[in-house]
């Protein structure tokens, strides 16, 4: 008992230094690839980020997910940018919400505006604040609009005005709203 008790403390704590390298290492190779995104380098960054994705676990393989989706969906590659970013996750604040944005307009570029509908909905919802969820109501109600649901819609730009009054997103919301009530009126 004694040997098998040993043999599982030494596993785990092997496994904890060898958890603890391979982040260190992919961290290290996420560097150089979040630097090449930063410069623009779009396909030398999709390359690295791809590789620290299918190479590592944890959080380096979490990051590489994000930006290598953000990298394909400024590519035009939307399938693949979806694939990578509903791997990602996180409990911040702002970059789940982002992450949920971002596979709302691949789905919103691909016209299937249901699927964006969806995400956008969740970027709102999730922990609302008055930065950023005023931007993602814009872009819910402008999907809801080009789905033919114009009623959503103006539940959305009416949200926008009503809650988050002071956002520069209030502005537009305000036009399109009545532009939309316009033209349901007629």
């Amino acid at each position: 008992v004694a040997v098998v008790a040993i043999a599982v403390i030494v596993g785990y704590f092997g496994f904890q230094w060898y958890q603890n390298t391979q982040d260190a290492e992919g961290e290290k190779k996420l560097y150089k690839a979040v630097y090449a995104f930063e410069s623009d380098s779009l396909a030398a960054a999709s390359k690295d980020l791809a590789k620290v994705s299918d190479e590592f676990g944890g959080n380096a393989q979490n990051l590489a997910d994000l930006y290598l989706g953000i990298s394909l969906l400024k590519q035009g590659k939307f399938d693949n940018a979806i694939e990578k970013l509903k791997n990602f996750t996180s409990g911040d604040l702002l970059v789940q919400a982002r992450a949920y944005s971002l596979i709302g307009d691949a789905y919103a570029e691909k016209k299937s505006f249901g699927e964006a509908i969806d995400y956008y909905q969740k970027a709102a919802e999730y922990k609302p604040n008055k930065f950023f969820t005023p931007t993602y109501l814009l872009k819910l109600a402008l999907a809801f609009e080009a789905n033919k649901q114009g009623k959503e819609a103006l539940d959305a730009y009416s949200q926008i005005t009503d809650k988050f009054p002071e956002s520069a997103e209030s502005v537009p919301a305000k036009k399109y709203k009545a532009l939309l009530e316009s033209s349901i009126s007629e």
